[in-house]
């Protein structure tokens, strides 16, 4: 029972820490042109003016004003009476919580918690305000990590962190809430226990195999085979909870009033800054599918799905005083932590620092014992 309790911790834990996805510049809407240097002079268009017309990737998605979802899944007024989470869960929502919990307390252990009360109040505000116009059954508890990293995760039963990188790099309050709404599907759809349930049953299945395959290295080879599926499996399990992240988070942060456009937004920028300084992204997220394909369909999905409306949330004043206020507290953080580090002097800066003088208690390098030649040694 220990085992099979520390491999189920092991993929929850792998399964949980999913977070923003390996960003990539989302593929051009539009058809393929023709080069018109190389079209016949008859054919060639004429010059374009100065001024070009924005791009489809810059322009938010056009939405209906009405819209026909297929089923609840898709119905945007149905959230918090429907039922998201995968058909086959071992674990109840009171033992996902605890896992949650005991995975949380490893993380706190290793991470450093912001502990700004403006700061933490302010993420923590944002987040449940997302919880509230989403499908979660569990509560959530929302902190800050102390990390230069671009990045947030969830883990089961609602426990949930997000670097203060990541707070530093949105520009606007919509921004941090598509990241953070995206965040919150993976504990609504229960992908973590989800995804255990899954490796456990691949486990049960491998017995009956492993019963009839002889005791030879072609029978160890076969077994290391069927031990070798189990990662790709999961890989793919992964892309598929990602995609579906992304169809429920956009409703949720639309739900709460925001701008669904922000969450394409923020992946392109994050992916122009992957391009220019490489390694931005953490490689965690190299399992997830391609943006492009994940951006496409995001835009399908909110002009299908989220009806149009006049107005949306897309920054606040707030926003950018927590920013800010933010900012000063990392500055400082690096700052104290570059003056309590270790330094080297050079020898010639020791020895200008040592006493000098006819003290007897000196300890400069003129005190140290020579030596001199006797008056009665031969030359």
């Amino acid at each position: 029972m220990n085992a099979i309790l520390k491999h189920t911790l092991r993929f929850a834990l792998g399964s949980a820490l999913l977070a923003i996805p390996a960003f990539a510049m989302p593929q051009s809407q539009d058809p393929p042109q023709q080069d018109p240097s190389k079209a016949p002079p008859s054919q060639q268009a004429p010059q374009p003016q100065a001024q070009q017309p924005a791009t489809a990737a810059e322009q938010p998605v056009q939405q209906k004003d009405t819209v026909n979802p297929r089923n609840t899944k898709e119905d945007v007024e149905a959230i918090g009476d429907r039922k998201v989470s995968c058909k086959m869960n071992w674990f109840s929502i009171e033992k996902e919580i605890g896992l949650g919990k005991g995975l949380a307390q490893e993380v706190e252990r290793s991470s450093k918690l912001i502990d700004d009360p403006v700061v933490t109040e302010y993420v923590n505000r944002v987040g449940q305000n997302l919880v509230r116009n989403s499908d979660a059954k569990v509560p959530f508890t929302i902190k800050v990590i102390d990390s230069d990293e671009v990045n947030a995760f969830a883990l089961p039963g609602g426990f949930f962190y997000v670097n203060s990188g990541l707070i530093l790099r949105a520009q606007e309050e919509s921004e941090l809430a598509g990241v953070m709404a995206h965040e919150i599907s993976h504990v609504t759809a229960r992908h973590g226990t989800c995804q255990a349930t899954k490796g456990e049953l691949m486990q049960l299945a491998s017995i009956p195999a492993m019963i009839f395959i002889p005791y030879t290295w072609a029978g160890y080879a076969m077994y290391q085979g069927l031990n070798l599926a189990i990662p790709l499996t999961f890989l793919k399990f992964s892309r598929d909870a990602e995609r579906e992240a992304d169809f429920l988070g956009i409703q949720y942060m639309y739900k709460a009033g925001y701008d669904p456009n922000s969450y394409v937004t923020f992946f392109e920028r994050i992916q122009a800054d992957e391009k220019r300084r490489p390694g931005t992204i953490p490689k965690a997220f190299s399992t997830h599918p391609p943006t492009p394909e994940r951006i496409g369909n995001t835009q399908k999905e909110i002009a299908r799905i989220l009806p149009a409306r006049q107005e949306y949330i897309v920054t606040t004043s707030e926003f950018d005083t927590v920013k800010a206020r933010l900012r000063n507290i990392m500055f400082s953080r690096k700052a104290t932590d570059a003056k309590d580090k270790p330094t080297l002097r050079s020898k010639t800066e020791q020895s200008k620092k040592q006493p000098t003088g006819n003290d007897p208690n000196s300890t400069s390098d003129d005190d140290r014992p020579t030596l001199k030649r006797r008056p009665d040694s031969q030359p």
